[in-house]
């Protein structure tokens, strides 16, 4: 895991955030914090990106992202489930562009297919799915 962090004025054009979000769009995102300061120098928002760069784990921590095999969750699910699967899949794009980030740090595919496989989704329901904690919540 790697980190980098973006320093963005509150009077920025648009370069500073087109470099981030290059930047976040070339690498695997883990986690993301930001903050919003204000001093004699003006305001910004300050970004901590944790990162493994290009999706490739340097850290020497197992690695698990890459043999991770694409499921198709097509023949996984059943038909019905599928259909609530690819409607969360929209919601979560929306909501992916609405932040600003990926759509995998909103939820995972595998978190995905969990709420859609409930009976019935709720709160409660939802924050027992392995991965969901209060952050995504």
């Amino acid at each position: 895991m790697q980190v980098r962090i973006f320093t963005i004025p509150i009077s920025d054009t648009g370069a500073f955030a087109a470099e981030m979000n290059a930047f976040l769009l070339a690498n695997k995102i883990l986690e993301i914090e930001q903050k919003f300061f204000q001093n004699e120098n003006g305001s910004h928002w300050s970004f901590c990106v944790r990162y493994i760069q290009n999706g490739v784990n340097t850290s020497g921590i197992s690695g698990a992202y890459s043999n991770v095999k694409k499921i198709d969750y097509r023949e996984v699910l059943s038909p019905e489930c599928f259909a609530v699967f690819a409607k969360l899949r929209t919601i979560r794009k929306e909501l992916a562009i609405a932040d600003g980030v990926p759509a995998y740090a909103v939820f995972t595919d595998e978190e995905l297919a969990s709420i859609a496989k409930l009976p019935e989704i709720t709160e409660k329901s939802v924050g027992e799915i392995k991965g969901i904690g209060e952050k995504k919540m």
